[in-house]
């Protein structure tokens, strides 16, 4: 009965405790300072998701499992939080990461739809890591 007591006590303060992190909850989880520099993030964020897939030109032979899907979702996230950041000049590729890393990051989509968009992803993830230099 004790025990009831105590976690009944303590319950109110844990979920305060909790909310007072509700808005840091809409940002989004990169492991990362968000003063680190837009470029820097987003480019190794790339350069990360890049070690899982095949070479440029073998997107057709590319497996699309688990591991790829949480990288490029991780890429994502970090897009959502620095993209904006970037240069103006990269703006549009920016947007390019945004559109096609949402259907990449899930596995839901049909392959063929995989494919192209990791066609169009590879452009524009060139044009911000030759940006970004």
């Amino acid at each position: 009965m004790k025990r009831l007591a105590t976690v009944a006590l303590i319950l109110p303060v844990l979920l305060v405790g909790c909310q007072g992190n509700a808005s840091s909850a809409s940002k989004y989880s990169t492991g990362g300072d968000p003063t680190d520099s837009p470029c820097a993030r987003v480019v190794s964020a790339i350069g990360y998701a890049n070690l899982m897939l095949k070479p440029k030109g073998q997107e057709d032979r590319q497996y699309f499992e688990d591991a790829v899907i949480g990288r490029l979702a991780e890429l994502r996230g970090i897009t959502l939080e620095f993209g904006d950041r970037l240069p103006d000049s990269l703006q549009g590729a920016v947007q390019t990461i945004k559109t096609t890393t949402a259907g990449l990051s899930r596995n839901d989509v049909p392959r063929a739809r995989q494919v192209a968009l990791l066609k169009q992803y590879r452009v524009a993830a060139d044009q911000i890591v030759a940006g970004c230099r």
